[in-house]
């Protein structure tokens, strides 16, 4: 099949990374609207006279059109940007790795397979623009969405509830192989006792209660950071690479 036979194709898509191909074109990785996760080539996109512009930079929300590739890789022949958050968050580097975080969670929470997943875009394009245009710290938003984005994908820690027995409370324990809050009852050796105003930062986070969330201080953010990656980790069975460059204590 020529390129002339191949489908042509419209998406509203989140731009999470690049990649080098070559010595002026890049693969994009891509969450759409429509098409959910997947790769397209960009070509001539690292030339200073690409016609993509900053417009496939990573983070940025754009309206693609791309002729449908063999073997999964489709290629960008038009890029209009509806919300370009790639240079804001690129110019503060807790924001940007925050970002990169993101990035990353979105690309484990949904599989490269074309299948839409509308609650993890809308939630990736939120935390973008949160990032770009809102004076929330970065971390927070970081933290809010891989909490919002395991709760997307059935797997988030109990947070009002024993994880094992269903009992509810605001339970002190936290065992992340248990998942999340333990009642005294149900609490497994080597859980942690993490302070009830850490796991009420979490609870702030994943509801979308920004002014209490704001209000924690350097500890509970950082406790609290620490319970959702472990827990985030663990279900999804890999590390998150970039998380290594946040600044937890902004």
């Amino acid at each position: 099949m020529g390129v002339g036979t191949r489908k042509l194709f419209r998406d509203d898509a989140v731009v999470l990374r690049t990649f080098k191909l070559g010595e002026a074109d890049a693969i994009v990785s891509v969450l759409g609207r429509t098409r959910g996760r997947y790769r397209a080539m960009a070509k001539g996109l690292r030339r200073t006279s690409s016609k993509f512009g900053a417009r496939l930079a990573p983070f940025s929300h754009v309206d693609l059109q791309l002729i449908e590739g063999r073997a999964e890789l489709h290629t960008v022949t038009q890029a209009v940007g509806l919300h370009l958050s790639g240079g804001a968050i690129s110019g503060d580097w807790a924001a940007y790795t925050a970002a990169c975080v993101i990035a990353e969670a979105a690309e484990r929470l949904v599989p490269e397979d074309h299948q839409p997943d509308l609650d993890v875009f809308r939630l990736t394009l939120g935390a973008f623009r949160a990032l770009a245009e809102t004076s929330i710290p970065p971390v927070l938003v970081m933290d809010s969405y891989l909490l919002r984005g395991m709760k997307s994908a059935g797997w988030a820690p109990s947070l009002g509830e024993c994880a094992v027995c269903g009992r509810d409370g605001a339970h002190r324990a936290f065992a992340v192989a248990a998942g999340g809050a333990v009642c005294s009852d149900c609490r497994p050796g080597g859980a942690s006792v993490p302070a009830p105003a850490s796991l009420e930062l979490m609870r702030a986070l994943e509801s979308g209660d920004w002014e209490n969330a704001a209000s924690a201080d350097r500890r509970q953010r950082s406790e609290a950071a620490g319970l959702i990656a472990a827990h985030f980790q663990w279900h999804s069975e890999r590390p998150l690479r970039t998380l290594k460059y946040v600044p937890h204590q902004t």
